[in-house]
């Protein structure tokens, strides 16, 4: 195959038949070819530099072809141009080019469609500037009355204002204006065009330009919210759909623009969330959660409550072909598919007080209709409270008391919409919460699966206000049928029904915390009882529900008793995967939340696990540099669980864990994922560099210089922003290691605290409540044990640092902190008495300085600096405190 100019390229007979035959062989179901010699036959041919031109003019001329051929021809094309076109000729970019402009035209609309998608990836590569033919080739098409070529040039435009929408809002030598200003009028007057498919195309791609709001579509936007009203009830549901969508967007964009309409589109919103068409429905229903978020005036929605919520009550029942009521049929004894485990995301262990929440919430898998009107009325709920309440509770009351099999589904929604507003009306509501749970109790037992399983999650809802109660005989009484109620439905026959109750039970343990100690073997014997009927997804959820039993309960779990129930069984499952396995996942979570609630008593069982996990983290970094050698593929999931369950077990175990770690490589293991490529990793690795020192520093101090430079690098870096959780446990495990090694740290201290002090400079701007907290500590800590280093700096940054310590709840942690302060203000007084008046304020923070030393060095630094403030200077800085402060400071005597 020669690749001559692209006036003379002409595809060669012999070329173009084999191509074709492969392609026919290739998409052909009854072709006895092997498909993957195909494939290698292709990627053979495509090295000649006109394989491209062959498959253009395929698609554009092979007329005698089958328009299979053609399509296949021209999507082989698109993929092919996302790697190669910047490197192709000129003469093979410009021929293929000139055969796409002509299929805008085609009669086939697969030909047109094709061609669309592939111009698209043209302009995403080369610019609208590299291909000065399209726009008009595009404009001709659009006027020209003709309905192929109106649709072709239509459908590539919208792919355009799709994939790369700011191209059209570019200025283009030789346009007077951006191109974005000649399409909008043409496309406004496709809005009222008769074939749906354009009124479709142009309002799909008008929509894409809310976000970017150019200045053309801000000039016209009058004109545009004609023609959104003009096609609010057009007869094709895809165009009713794009409306919908059109004011979901505009109220989170720009919600000044719909102010003057605001009740005839919430009107309209209404009561297309009662269309026919599901999807057009729950694209309505997307507007109310927006319009409370937009923070607009809630007079207008108010006035629509008495309707909307009914609407959304109705929309809540599941329709006739959610997947849902197939998957609810399922019983426990099927096998899970690989399609029905879920992806699951470990969240690396993270040292600090911005905790990540989690979405348990999420009570349908797929995003839909009932969920999305679920979403609403939690919404509404928290925006109005308990004014909802009397149009909700008669419609709830209505659908529990309806009876009969064939109303199941409206008791299913109402015990749903009841979930959705325990937070937001819980005032309204308390009075008569424990009549409400004890209606609630019995259906978990229910008939049909669906019901079961949502009263678990709306029971969870209310899992504050149970526990709260259970201190009175009563609330007692019923704490215990809940809690009872739920293990019931662990060992429920139906797959859906255990997922809710273990998740429910763990949303009741974190709530209960250590009210479930007496009640630990039960527990436990319901869980390990699902260990032998559950499936492969469901299991996931039981270790989850263990781990969170562990974290609620501490030590009070750590008794000979509750062991011999709990581990043989999580053993057993322990020795059943491999290394590879990614089951293991939850399994190394729950074990990481056990290590840390037993403390010692998980020694008995450390061994292995330490054993185990190293070993993952060897395997796994030969898997990321062969994974052939290695037999498996790298997973970095492996390596954050490993090391986030080794944190846990050095804090669980203590001083324990250094018999193991003197006998291992973790340290170079250690290092290595300190220096990863991953973040996540990276978090995980300083996590545990932080949890070592406390506890066997002696084993890192061989490489120390290389963990503290390692460490620094990833304060200093310019992507801080990007990776902060990595900066923030890389900060408070130098802290870590700064109060063990002492003076050993002092050749980085310059280093970080330069890296610190801009942190504690732009902590606003960073937004990172913990690296905030943790930058003052260990700068506290280094200037604890390098007074003399730090010290001459002080008053570079003693006002933010003593903002930020300010903040911080008292702890053995800020004590360190307050004992650098001391230190630094012996070795230089001068340094902080700008910043007095914030080291006073830093002071009266304390609600309680625990050690009588730290409290007699705070108390020397006061009285020195009233010695040192004669002639009023002490009492004019003191006026200058709040009252509150100044009262705080009276237990120092000062």
């Amino acid at each position: 195959m020669e690749a001559p100019t692209a006036a003379a390229w002409q595809p060669q007979e012999e070329g173009f038949k084999e191509i074709c035959g492969l392609l026919e062989h290739q998409i052909s179901p009854t072709s006895t070819a092997d498909k993957s010699q195909i494939w290698k036959q292709l990627q053979h041919i495509s090295q000649f530099p006109d394989f491209n031109n062959y498959l253009a003019f395929i698609l554009s001329r092979a007329e005698g072809k089958s328009v299979e051929i053609r399509q296949a021809a021209g999507l082989l094309l698109k993929n092919n141009l996302r790697n190669a076109y910047k490197t192709m000729t000129p003469d093979n970019q410009q021929y293929i080019k000139s055969e796409l402009l002509p299929c805008l035209g085609a009669a086939d609309r697969h030909i047109r469609s094709t061609a669309g998608t592939i111009i698209s990836v043209i302009v995403q590569l080369g610019g609208i500037l590299g291909w000065p033919e399209l726009l008009q080739a595009v404009i001709t098409c659009l006027d020209s009355n003709d309905l192929n070529h109106m649709e072709g040039a239509m459908d590539a435009l919208s792919k355009i204002c799709e994939d790369i929408p700011q191209v059209l809002d570019s200025d283009v030598p030789g346009l007077s204006e951006r191109p974005i200003k000649i399409f909008l009028p043409r496309l406004y007057q496709f809005f009222q065009s008769p074939h749906p498919s354009l009124r479709k195309l142009a309002l799909g791609s008008v929509n894409q330009y809310i976000m970017l709001m150019p200045a053309a579509l801000y000039a016209s936007m009058n004109q545009y919210l004609q023609g959104l009203f003009a096609l609010a009830n057009d007869q094709a549901a895809e165009v009713r759909k794009l409306v919908c969508a059109a004011f979901v967007q505009l109220i989170e964009v720009r919600p000044s623009f719909l102010e003057p309409h605001l009740r005839s589109v919430a009107e309209y919103i209404l009561q297309v969330n009662k269309d026919g068409d599901d999807e057009v429905a729950l694209e309505a229903c997307e507007f109310w959660s927006a319009y409370c978020d937009a923070q607009l005036p809630t007079e207008t929605l108010r006035e629509f409550l008495p309707r909307l919520i009914p609407v959304l009550l109705s929309n809540m029942a599941y329709a006739d072909d959610d997947e849902s009521l197939a998957e609810a049929e399922e019983d426990e004894s099927l096998p899970d598919r690989d399609q029905d485990l879920k992806p699951r995301f470990h969240t690396s262990r993270f040292h600090g007080s911005d905790s990540m929440e989690d979405d348990d919430d999420d009570i349908v898998n797929v995003w839909n209709l009932r969920k999305c009107s679920a979403a609403a009325l939690d919404i509404l709920s928290n925006v109005f409270g308990d004014e909802i309440l009397p149009t909700l509770m008669p419609v709830v009351q209505a659908k529990l008391s309806a009876s009969g099999d064939e109303s199941w589904k409206d008791r299913e929604a109402a015990v749903l919409a009841l979930g959705a507003v325990a937070e937001g009306c819980i005032n309204g509501l308390y009075p008569n919460l424990s009549q409400m749970v004890g209606f609630l109790i019995p259906l978990l037992d229910d008939k049909f699966p669906l019901i079961r399983s949502i009263s678990c999650w709306t029971i969870s809802r209310f899992s504050k206000y149970v526990v709260q109660e259970s201190g009175h005989q009563k609330g007692y009484e019923q704490f215990d049928e809940v809690l009872m109620g739920l293990l019931r439905r662990i060992l429920d026959t139906n797959k859906r029904v255990q997922e809710a109750a273990c998740s429910a039970l763990a949303t009741l343990e974190e709530e209960a915390a250590e009210e479930l100690a007496p009640r630990l073997e039960i527990i436990l014997q319901h869980l390990v009882c699902a260990f032998g009927k559950y499936q492969r997804r469901n299991l996931r959820i039981v270790y989850d529900a263990i781990g969170t039993l562990a974290d609620a309960v501490g030590a009070e779990l750590n008794q000979p008793a509750y062991l011999e129930i709990l581990m043989p069984p999580l053993i057993a499952k322990w020795q059943q995967l491999s290394n590879s396995d990614k089951d293991l996942f939850p399994l190394l979570e729950c074990f990481t939340s056990l290590a840390k609630a037993l403390g010692a008593g998980f020694s008995q069982f450390a061994e292995p696990v330490f054993q185990r996990c190293t070993a993952i983290i060897h395997s796994q970094q030969l898997a990321k540099a062969d994974p052939v050698a290695a037999g498996f593929l790298y997973d970095k999931e492996f390596i954050v669980c490993s090391l986030d369950l080794l944190s846990g077990l050095a804090e669980g175990l203590g001083s324990g864990i250094e018999s193991l770690v003197s006998q291992s490589n973790l340290r170079d293991l250690l290092l290595q994922c300190c220096m990863d490529d991953a973040y996540d990793v990276r978090q995980s690795a300083f996590a545990l560099l932080g949890d070592l020192a406390r506890v066997c520093t002696v084993h890192l101090s061989p490489r120390l210089p290389e963990f503290l430079d390692v460490a620094v690098k990833q304060l200093n870096t310019p992507k801080l922003k990007e990776t902060i959780s990595v900066a923030n446990n890389a900060c408070w495990a130098i802290g870590e290691l700064a109060v063990k090694v002492r003076q050993e740290i002092s050749p980085i201290v310059m280093t970080v605290m330069s890296c610190l002090v801009p942190i504690l400079q732009h902590s606003e701007e960073l937004n990172n409540k913990s690296l905030t907290e943790n930058s003052a500590i260990t700068l506290g800590r280094l200037a604890w044990v390098c007074p003399e280093l730090v010290s001459p700096h002080m008053e570079h940054f003693m006002q933010s640092w003593c903002i930020a310590l300010s903040m911080i709840h008292d702890d053995i942690e800020k004590e360190d902190a307050f004992r650098g302060l001391c230190a630094m203000v012996r070795t230089n007084p001068s340094g902080a008495l700008s910043s007095l008046v914030f080291m006073c304020k830093a002071i009266a923070s304390w609600h309680e300085i625990r050690s009588a030393e730290l409290h007699n060095e705070v108390c020397q630094v006061l009285h020195g600096y009233k010695q040192m403030l004669r002639n009023g200077a002490w009492d004019q800085y003191m006026s200058a405190l709040e009252p509150p402060v100044k009262e705080k400071l009276l237990k120092y005597q000062v």
